[in-house]
């Protein structure tokens, strides 16, 4: 998943990606504890994938704040 995508998605898109994300993680964690993970290179995907998403989401909100004209001091 590229940033470019995610910018491209509102904010309520965005939440419902990241709640995605966090499940997906969750289980593989467990696979991975479990040694049933055939690719542990999906936890390092998955964690990066959600920083995006994170980023973006606060990219959003810093850029509807300067849009309020509002800072705050």
């Amino acid at each position: 998943m590229k940033a470019t995508e995610l910018r491209n998605k509102t904010s309520v898109e965005l939440d419902t990606e990241l709640n995605e994300l966090k499940a997906e993680l969750f289980k593989l964690r467990f696979q991975h504890a479990t040694n049933q993970l055939s690719n542990p290179m999906q936890l390092k995907r998955v964690r990066r994938d959600i920083a995006r998403v994170k980023t973006v989401i606060r990219e959003q909100e810093l850029a509807k704040a300067g849009q309020d004209g509002g800072s705050k001091a």
